[in-house]
């Protein structure tokens, strides 16, 4: 309790509503394994370096029949992970050299605590952003700044690895490229078709592994209800970038290339059953894969989240993830997401502010990016937000990359959450949030500008993230 007049609103956390876990369903699976003795034993002891096989048969075939790919996904090209953040640690820990990789390339805004993980391997100062337009990551400032790179390596004889040995498992890239392509996360983006294919052509050009996190792209509904068109999507909006470098332009396995590709998604159970789960997968080539298990944190324990793998199994097996996905979290999703946009259409546009690709008619994940009308700046109203009306967002300068953000980027961007909050209170924090900008707008016509923030200003609360 704050002691604040009204209730307090979170629309700055990114989790899902507590209603909408599979509990039931989680149960039902855990009782399944554990009282069997071949699966409670399979799941209750160390398990082999790729992970649970039957979880990675069970995932190839539904990721064959959500992504539709030109060839089936073998389960081989599928290893099992700790979830999306520790995948990503382990990705850097196989296939990066904190010297000879260059830099590391994010999509900016980005997906801020993905900067922690990648200072901590090493690259604290050689984060960079490249921002990105309405159809996505733009390519040729990306472009720019890998040429920019080179020639600074080859002026520093960077030409190979320095603290990473060479095994016969793994490659050291020169450039790590990440990105939320499908529902990012902030901006709510889609990249369109045609940047996901320049991606991997400059990432193959540069000797770059693109890491995706494509942990919403299950998480999709269309923008308006329509009795005519079958509530459920069970097919994805966008190739992923790892199945484009599959089959684009010869492949990630052509004549000539390593074999470990240009890409890797990320995928994690988190947003689709619990996110207390820790359980998620990486796909990528054979090869990939393989040097990926073979990481000294999963060489030392074996496979991780190696219970929790034994419960996804079922569920994937007896078909629940896929109807709780279809029949529970999609619906839900998509009521408040379309709430939220009715009630910012309502309030918020005449205000001026805007949304981005207003055009689609696929949208998906937890987040809503707007952008505010000058001369207000997200931080100001963010702590106006908190302090007058017990609202709490998430300012666009959250989202900066590390080191990397330039004077006035994002400042008038805000990132709002409709899976957090109770339904029944997404048109009162709409408001709650219109009441602040309008005060804001006022006082900025008028010449009386706002009261100081000096004091104020030191960052949201940890606890509302």
């Amino acid at each position: 309790m704050n002691g604040h007049s009204k209730a307090f609103i979170n629309l700055l956390r990114g989790w899902p509503n507590p209603g909408l876990l599979p509990k039931a369903q989680l149960r039902a699976a855990a009782a399944r394994v554990l009282s069997d003795p071949d699966l409670s034993s399979e799941g209750l002891l160390y398990g082999p370096l790729p992970g649970n096989e039957s979880l990675r048969v069970e995932l190839a075939a539904w990721l064959t029949r959500f992504y539709k790919p030109e060839r089936s996904i073998g389960w081989e090209r599928i290893c099992i992970s700790g979830g999306a953040s520790q995948n990503l640690a382990c990705i850097l820990q196989v296939f990066s050299d904190p010297v000879f990789t260059r830099n590391i390339w994010m999509v900016s805004p980005t997906y801020f605590l993905a900067c922690r993980v990648f200072e901590d391997s090493g690259f604290t100062g050689r984060l960079k952003g490249v921002p990105e337009d309405n159809e996505g990551i733009d390519i040729e400032y990306l472009r720019k700044g890998l040429q920019q790179s080179e020639r600074e390596a080859e002026l520093n004889d960077n030409t190979k690895p320095m603290l990473k040995p060479q095994r016969a498992w793994n490659k050291v890239y020169r450039h790590i490229i990440y990105a939320v392509p499908t529902f990012a996360n902030p901006s709510s983006k889609t990249m369109s078709l045609g940047r996901r294919q320049q991606l991997v052509t400059v990432a193959r050009e540069y000797d770059a592994l693109v890491v995706t996190d494509d942990v919403y792209d299950q998480l999709q509904f269309r923008t308006t209800s329509s009795s005519s068109s079958p509530a459920a999507l069970k097919g994805a909006v966008q190739p992923r970038v790892v199945d484009i470098d599959r089959s684009y332009a010869g492949g990630a396995e052509r004549a000539g290339a390593d074999g470990f590709g240009n890409a890797v998604s990320n995928g994690s159970f988190s947003k689709i059953v619990a996110p207390g789960c820790r359980s998620g997968w990486a796909e990528g080539t054979e090869l990939f894969v393989a040097g990926l298990a073979n990481v000294g944190s999963t060489n030392s324990g074996s496979a991780p989240s190696q219970l929790t793998a034994s419960f996804m199994t079922e569920l994937l097996a007896s078909g629940e993830l896929e109807n709780h996905l279809y029949t529970t979290l999609q619906p839900a999703y998509a009521r408040r997401y379309r709430a939220m946009v009715a009630a910012i259409k309502d309030i918020l546009v005449p205000l001026g502010i805007t949304l981005p690709q207003p055009e689609r008619t696929i949208v998906g994940g937890y987040f809503i990016w707007i952008s505010l009308p000058a001369p207000l700046r997200a931080d100001d109203v963010a702590i106006h937000a908190q302090q007058e009306e017990n609202l709490v967002i998430a300012q666009g300068s959250l989202f900066g990359v590390y080191g990397d953000t330039k004077d006035g980027d994002l400042e008038r961007d805000v990132r709002v959450c409709f899976a957090w909050v109770e339904e029944d209170l997404i048109r009162e924090s709409i408001k709650r949030l219109g009441w602040v900008i309008s005060r804001m707008l006022n006082a900025a016509t008028n010449g009386q500008g706002m009261p100081s923030l000096a004091l104020t200003r030191k960052g949201l609360d940890p606890k509302y993230q």
